[in-house]
């Protein structure tokens, strides 16, 4: 067998063991499709015995695959065997996976068995697969909850009786890293074999501690890791094969090994199986999270931003992300601020640039994440801003009784005088418009009022659009805020100022 870190997947059978996960049969051929593509080196496709519908699902993948190795599930029954056998011989590469309990809880309490007869029912159901299958696999179930020396014992049959492949399964993740590599170690030293035997682990997270385990294992002689693709499985899952794949490559000055997956098909396969198991990935899961490499903090987005290794020990592009991504938010900081604006295609001074960034830490403290939609909204509100011959400066409102509304507004004009007014409504919007056109002293006519949202989300920023019709013109006004309010206040206050700049100076200069 060559010498790398085999990759044994095992999505289609203990992932499917997931609570509320059922894939379909189609979905099974798909997902077998995208693990042979990922270059796993064997799939355990099902347990043919279990059900029709596995059978006939391990027989489809087992006739499709054209590279990958076909593993079937078998107890210590000759009738599973026989399934395996039947399910998976037209596979390029077929394989049996065996199993029986071999620890005091699950002797005493499931099988019944004294230790000399599941010794005897390794010996026999061993050989019996060795009659079908050149490379048969065996695991002593609960493996890690065993009494060492009797672990010894079931091992050693199984090579004797033609194992190749020993499994070490930490059943319910109860073993730590120490430990479950000490077990390796031990098994190497002690077990003696005619024939090559490859051990392998096979670990759950009960602890948190699979990944860590199957690591340690690797450390101590393993050249198999079983698994699952983002850690599904039963209770809190499997080893979550990419986070051992992407460990073996990033550290590989420390394992001096690896697998052969093509790491860049890594997301694509993580999410295709997310979405058939209906299991969204959590966004800070090492490896295929959505933040795993998104950087918000400013320090870290300011030293991204000049080598990408100072908070990136992987690229994206090697699991086949994009890009890294930078979610700008109320730690980002202004080179990250700079660099956003200059990707989203604006050219602006660095002085214009200093008061957009202090507006855009206004709006970043609002909300969690500012989008590309909220920086292009921010930079359309501020050239109205810029442009508008009034500004408002201050909104206040504050309920009055009986239903009516009181709205104080202060604007500012473009030399820096500053006008005052206040006034009651029915509403705030109506109070707001009263006290604004007390300010100016005209009578106006509201055409239309219009709220549109510019970015996504319950915090988004709103866009608010005025048509009035004052002295029988008509003008518009838009007004841009986190604050639908005020935003509604400075769509008003710029068209009472487009009627000052377009009419009134006109007029005037006639």
């Amino acid at each position: 067998m060559e010498n790398h870190i085999q990759i044994f997947d095992t999505t289609l059978r203990d992932g499917e063991q997931t609570p509320g996960v059922n894939f379909t049969f189609d979905e099974r051929l798909k997902i077998a499709k995208q693990l042979e593509k990922w270059g796993v080196d064997i799939i355990e496709a099902g347990f043919p015995a279990s059900s029709t519908g596995s059978f006939k699902s391990v027989e489809s993948i087992a006739e499709t695959l054209t590279t990958t190795a076909v593993c079937g599930l078998a107890r210590c029954v000759k009738n599973d065997i026989d399934k395996v056998y039947e399910a998976t011989k037209k596979a390029v590469k077929p394989r049996i996976h065996v199993f029986i309990a071999t620890s005091p809880i699950h002797r005493d309490s499931k099988l019944m068995m004294s230790q000399e007869e599941v010794l005897a029912a390794i010996k026999e159901h061993v050989s019996y697969a060795k009659q079908y299958f050149d490379v048969v696999q065996f695991s002593p179930e609960d493996a890690t909850r065993t009494e060492l020396p009797f672990l010894i014992e079931c091992v050693q049959t199984a090579v004797n009786a033609g194992a190749s492949v020993i499994n070490i399964p930490d059943t319910v993740g109860y073993t730590y890293p120490t430990e479950y590599g000490n077990i390796f170690k031990t098994l190497k030293e002690n077990i003696t074999t005619d024939h090559e035997v490859i051990y392998s682990a096979h670990c759950h997270d009960d602890l948190g501690l699979a990944v860590a385990n199957s690591m340690a294992a690797i450390e101590n002689g393993a050249l198999r890791i079983e698994g699952t693709l983002n850690g599904i499985g039963e209770r809190a899952g499997n080893t979550a094969l990419e986070e051992v794949a992407l460990g073996l490559y990033v550290r590989q000055d420390h394992y001096n090994n690896q697998t052969k997956l093509n790491l860049k098909e890594t997301k694509q396969t993580s999410e295709l199986i997310a979405r058939f198991a209906g299991i969204r990935v959590p966004r800070n899961k090492a490896i295929v999270g959505q933040n795993a490499f998104s950087h918000e903090s400013g320090i870290h987005q300011d030293g991204v931003l000049k080598n990408p290794e100072t908070y990136e020990i992987m690229t994206p592009q090697m699991v086949g992300v994009k890009t890294t991504e930078m979610p700008l938010g109320k730690l980002s900081g202004k080179h990250a601020f700079a660099e956003k604006l200059i990707a989203l295609g604006y050219e602006i001074n660095p002085e214009d640039q200093k008061t957009l960034f202090k507006q855009f830490k206004t709006v970043a403290d609002k909300k969690k994440t500012v989008t590309d939609r909220d920086i292009h909204a921010l930079i359309q509100g501020t050239e109205h801003e810029q442009n508008a011959i009034y500004q408002v400066e201050t909104l206040q409102l504050q309920f009055v009784s009986e239903g009516l509304q009181s709205a104080v507004v202060v604007i500012k004009d473009n030399e820096g005088q500053t006008y005052q007014d206040s006034s009651i409504g029915s509403g705030s919007i109506v109070s707001i418009y009263n006290a604004v056109d007390r300010i100016f002293n005209r009578d106006t006519e509201l055409l239309d009022y219009r709220i549109d949202s510019v970015t996504e989300g319950t915090d988004a920023q709103g866009e608010v659009h005025v048509q009035l019709k004052i002295n029988g013109k008509n003008v518009t006004g838009i007004g841009i805020d986190h604050d639908i309010l005020l935003a509604s206040c400075k769509a008003y206050v710029e068209a009472h100022a487009k009627y000052v700049s377009e009419f009134e100076v006109k007029e005037g200069s006639h």
